[in-house]
């Protein structure tokens, strides 16, 4: 049973007032979300550990990352120094016809980063002690004098807070708020990256130093440069990070890619080795009817070119007791507004910051609630809009409201991967 908040709030104070080493703090999750929670409560002296259930390293794994300010400025909060070596820098943005033809410009500075690169620097940031890989949480329980955590390695910990930042499937939000679940946006994300040199030169002119987008009937690509192997952002060692919206009916199209070769269905999500070889076949066949030549030859040069189903996930509440909700635990926005990373690092920026202004945990995590429920709500709506023309089913006029004005190249070129282009109020 969950304590009141007003008696969480009494134990709390109780604790404050005798002498008690520093605030313990468990994260759950040990990818970007919880690599930045963790730097930054470490800095502000919590006793801090985090726990990702995968056994190994998570290095290489993810794509290409658009950067926010507030990305910078959390960065920067870790003791990551961020410099020319954090990314690659664009200038502009292009959208090229199915010809190849160059419908519109748009001067725009970006830097695009990788999440191989971003882990690199967060993983340094925190020492070593501070990270455990091969356990996974199995649920919390509060009490009055913490929060007990439950562990896969048969071990209970009592803590003054706990931080789910372990994703879209995430453990600790099932068992808090089962009711709050994934809902499938009704298409899919082809993926891949290509090395700067694999690529014809005609074909570099015209993508590489640019944010790029094509726009075929109810489909989206588009692509920048990430830093290369080693993370190197040298010229001529960088790749180029594509994304190819499609839409895909759940119950048909979805349902036969995600099945394997075998027959099996992978519901939540099928590996890149385990698609059949006459999807991606049939994909590349797709991309010379509907893409421009350019971004046909990237697809034809991925070797391993992989799918993602994309989702809405959007919670009503991110505090239970003294467990707090964080980044793709908490709110899950379709990837055109490129702010996953960044609202994962404000997320623990808003955290910590909330914590360091109010007496107690209960209280601060509240304050942490009010603050971040508006953002994320704010996030996942835009990102709504943006994507609505390349849903399966358009269901309501708003939804063709906002699927006409986001086919166009110039509300495509501005709005997307842009944090200015929403408001929080």
């Amino acid at each position: 049973m969950w304590l009141s908040f007003d008696h969480l709030i009494l134990s709390e104070l109780a604790l404050n007032s005798s002498t008690v080493p520093s605030r313990s703090v468990r994260i759950i999750g040990g990818s970007l979300g919880g690599l930045f929670a963790a730097n930054l409560l470490y800095r502000a002296g919590w006793d801090v550990c985090v726990y990702e259930r995968s056994p190994e390293e998570l290095n290489g794994r993810g794509a290409g990352i658009v950067t926010h300010p507030e990305l910078f400025e959390a960065l920067q909060r870790c003791g990551v120094d961020v410099d020319d070596s954090i990314g690659v820098r664009v200038y502009s943005r292009v959208t090229l016809a199915q010809d190849g033809r160059v419908l519109g410009r748009l001067p725009m500075e970006q830097v695009l980063t990788a999440w191989g690169r971003l882990f690199e620097v967060l993983r340094r940031a925190l020492p070593r002690k501070c990270y455990v890989n091969g356990v996974s949480a199995l649920g919390v329980t509060d009490a009055e004098e913490g929060v007990h955590l439950s562990l896969s390695d048969g071990r209970t910990e009592r803590v003054d807070l706990v931080v789910a930042a372990d994703g879209i499937r995430s453990t600790l939000r099932h068992q808090l708020a089962p009711q709050t679940q994934p809902h499938y946006a009704g298409y899919i994300a082809w993926r891949g990256l290509v090395e700067e040199l694999a690529i014809s030169s005609a074909t570099r002119t015209a993508l590489f130093e640019h944010f790029a987008f094509c726009l075929p009937p109810g489909e989206q690509m588009l692509g920048y440069p990430v830093a290369g192997q080693g993370n190197s952002t040298t010229q001529g060692e960088r790749r180029f990070n594509f994304v190819w919206y499609r839409p895909a009916d759940e119950a048909t199209t979805l349902a036969d890619l995600l099945t394997d070769r075998t027959g099996h269905l992978h519901a939540r999500g099928i590996a890149p080795q385990q698609i059949r070889p006459e999807v991606i076949a049939t994909m590349r066949a797709d991309a010379h009817r509907v893409l421009s030549a350019q971004f046909a030859e990237l697809i034809d040069l991925t070797a391993q070119p992989f799918f993602q189903p994309i989702y809405d996930l959007a919670s009503k509440q991110i505090v239970f007791g003294r467990t707090a909700l964080l980044g793709d635990c908490a709110f899950v926005a379709r990837p055109h507004c490129g702010m996953g990373v960044t609202k994962a690092a404000g997320d623990a920026m808003a955290l910590v910051r909330a914590l360091s202004e109010h007496p107690c945990v209960p209280s601060a995590l509240v304050a942490y609630q009010t603050e971040r429920l508006t953002f994320g709500n704010a996030v996942v709506d835009h990102a709504r809009h943006l994507g609505a023309y390349m849903q399966a089913q358009i269901l309501t006029p708003a939804e063709r409201a906002m699927a006409e004005r986001y086919h166009s190249p110039a509300a495509v070129m501005a709005e997307t991967a842009v944090s200015r282009a929403f408001s929080i109020e």
